[in-house]
């Protein structure tokens, strides 16, 4: 939404145009354009200008001299980051959703505006039009004077003691004046959704450059790790991801089984899923195995872990919201004990990442930066909660 949308449907100014924002309105306007402009900027703010600040060459994130870290320490800060960089993944989700709402609010509120508009002109039209034929026949109604009355307030004023003699221009000039305050509610209702518009993108700014500077921090510290140290590490990860990490045909973590084996697995789940929505979701989950993850990201060419339990609930015909603490309330609360497929399994205590539970003690879910949608134990990370979408 850009200030040039706004403005081409805005009306025409009209004599009465004080009763709509006085002699402020031009500061108002100005305000509105202003804020409408960095609304339509925001959401191209560069990943390169987030990372602008790069750490310094020694240290790490937290200050701590990045040459002397072992490996698995390494791994272990690199993990905290990427865990940060999910808090604030889940921030930039709401308030990207948040501001997709306004942008659609402040759509409509223009149009019904611009309607509204168009009828409060044809109104002033009419009475322009008596006013004309009272004067050819040598006199002006006291309806139509005070139309034209220099004083808004008396006008309204005047407009409600006349449309109590019942005279047809009475009437018309109450008309008028209803229509009037109607479009300056809608007016108004329009700023303020403008406003709230900007601050939204204004966290949006703010928490994508937390998300790129914790995910640049990371790629930091596992620069410094060789190339086969980087590969034992994903190695690791992998086994612990166990079998069917990946779309590839690689071997599981278990050595022995490839992803010949998924298509029973799908079926196996699907089948324990309590009902068809949830099967399907399953089903989804599996088919999105191997994807990247991407941070803010829907599908279908990648994901992030928020993303993918949306996209497949979706596919289960369930709209579930955007994030992982707005998704935890889209159902009844699941005891681990009683997990099914197709169930969110939540993990960490502030409820920063989401899995779908596939049976077995097992997830798909899309990890981090660098780790493709796979399938992992939910023992895997710290086990906050599970719900039913429903």
């Amino acid at each position: 939404m850009t200030a040039t949308v706004a403005s081409h449907r805005k009306p025409r100014q009209h004599p009465l145009a004080s009763l709509t924002g006085g002699g402020s309105r031009s500061a108002r306007t100005a305000r509105t354009a202003a804020t409408l402009a960095l609304a339509g900027a925001a959401p191209t703010f560069g990943l390169a200008q987030a990372a602008a600040a790069p750490l310094t060459p020694d240290f790490d994130a937290a200050g701590h001299a990045a040459h002397r870290l072992t490996p698995a320490q390494v791994k272990n800060r690199v993990d905290a980051l990427y865990q940060e960089a999910e808090v604030a993944t889940q921030s930039y989700n709401g308030a990207k959703d948040s501001a997709d709402t306004a942008r659609e609010e402040l759509s409509r509120l223009q149009d019904e505006a611009a309607r509204r508009t168009g009828k409060l002109n044809a109104a002033r039209a009419e009475l322009g039009a008596m006013a004309a034929g009272q004067y050819r026949s040598g006199g002006i109604d006291p309806t139509v004077r005070l139309l034209l009355s220099a004083d808004p307030q008396r006008y309204l004023d005047g407009a409600a003691v006349l449309e109590r003699t019942g005279s047809h221009q009475a009437t018309a000039v109450a008309g008028y004046a209803r229509r009037l305050g109607s479009v300056r509610q809608v007016r108004q209702r329009a700023e303020d959704t403008v406003e709230r518009l900007a601050d939204t993108e204004a966290q949006l700014k703010k928490h994508r450059v937390t998300v790129v500077h914790k995910l640049d921090a990371a790629e930091q510290l596992l620069s410094r790790l060789t190339a086969e140290q980087r590969q034992r590490m994903t190695a690791r990860d992998g086994a612990r991801s166990g079998p069917g990490q990946g779309r590839t045909g690689q071997e599981d973590g278990h050595g022995g089984g490839t992803l010949s084996r998924l298509p029973g697995a799908v079926g196996a789940a699907a089948a324990q899923a309590p009902n068809p929505r949830a099967a399907r979701a399953v089903s989804f989950a599996y088919s999105a195995l191997g994807k990247p993850y991407v941070w803010g990201a829907t599908g279908p060419a990648g994901y992030d872990c928020s993303g993918l339990t949306q996209a497949a609930w979706k596919a289960g015909g369930v709209a579930l919201p955007r994030t992982t603490y707005t998704q935890i309330s889209s159902g009844p609360r699941v005891a681990r004990s009683q997990l099914a497929p197709g169930d969110l399994v939540f993990f960490y205590s502030g409820i920063s990442h989401v899995g779908i539970y596939v049976g077995d003690g097992r997830m798909i879910h899309a990890p981090h930066p660098g780790a493709p949608v796979r399938i992992a134990p939910i023992d895997q990370m710290p086990f906050a909660a599970a719900t039913r979408p429903a």
